[in-house]
């Protein structure tokens, strides 16, 4: 989902702030959630800048709809490297920072999910030799995460995109691609969807952009084991590259050097762990 950006054309002017914006903002701020009576949150909305009237006030136990998925596409590669910054010395293209948060459809940020993304480069063309333009990271404890890259280029066929698999602990993989507010080959790309549409805005000599994720599952801390799990595999180890561990039976390859924790079991998160 998108958070809105009042008065600034094409990027979202018209959508309601949900809760999730009100959420994340709270988050940021790291101010308390005002609460109703009956415990859920309470959520203003959009004042209606153009004088129309202010939507009802959502509650945050109502359901929201998950972030849509969308093809993986041809240029997909596992084992991409952890980083939070796709850019280095040099790389030609228009700065781009993208930032947002990720939560469950309970609207509670997610910790510890996987964000996995991929891109072409300043000319529309996709590294498949190595990793340029590639890398994932997990959400911290508030459910952030921040993506320093470029502004991707365009190829034959398709409108400006970034592609992103994010996974909870433990949950299914959400495979889906962000999109760029008020470029003209969105209304000729099959594959847009305007749900996918980033926030964006002009930073200096480069651009921000904001979306946030909204997975279907449950949110929420994620109680540890009362017992240790099968195997020699354990939260809180430290695994590098090539450690090999067992668990539940079977054993595994560790392919990213990480710290591990609770809901990062191997195989529940494929970036990490290969079965050997």
């Amino acid at each position: 989902m998108t958070p809105s950006a009042p008065d600034e054309p094409g990027t979202g002017a018209d959508r309601p702030i949900s809760r999730k914006n009100l959420l994340r903002a709270a988050v940021a701020a790291g101010a308390a959630v005002p609460l109703l009576a009956t415990g859920t949150v309470a959520l203003a909305r959009e004042t209606g800048s153009r004088g129309r009237p202010l939507a009802p006030t959502p509650y945050c136990d109502d359901g929201d709809d998950p972030t849509p998925d969308q093809m993986e596409g041809p240029y997909f590669k596992p084992d991409s490297p952890p980083r939070t910054d796709l850019v280095t010395p040099g790389t030609p293209g228009t700065p781009l920072t993208v930032s947002g948060y990720v939560f469950g459809r309970d609207c509670v940020p997610l910790s510890g999910v996987l964000l996995d993304f991929w891109q072409a480069d300043h000319a529309g063309a996709y590294d498949m030799a190595g990793y340029t333009f590639r890398g994932h990271q997990f959400t911290g404890a508030t459910g952030a995460f921040t993506l320093r890259t470029i502004v991707p280029g365009l190829y034959p066929g398709r409108t400006r995109h970034i592609h992103v698999k994010a996974q909870a602990p433990g949950e299914p993989v959400l495979t889906t691609q962000l999109y760029f507010p008020g470029e003209p080959r969105n209304s000729t790309d099959a594959l847009f969807d305007p749900a996918l549409l980033m926030n964006v805005r002009a930073a200096g000599g480069g651009r921000q952009g904001t979306f946030d994720f909204v997975l279907d599952v449950e949110g929420g801390p994620t109680d540890p084991p009362t017992d240790p799990p099968s195997g020699s595999w354990a939260p809180g180890h430290p695994y590098a590259a090539g450690d090999r561990v067992t668990y539940g039976g079977a054993g595994y390859r560790c392919l990213q050097a990480h710290t591990s924790m609770t809901g990062w079991e191997p195989p529940g998160v494929p970036a990490l762990w290969r079965r050997a």
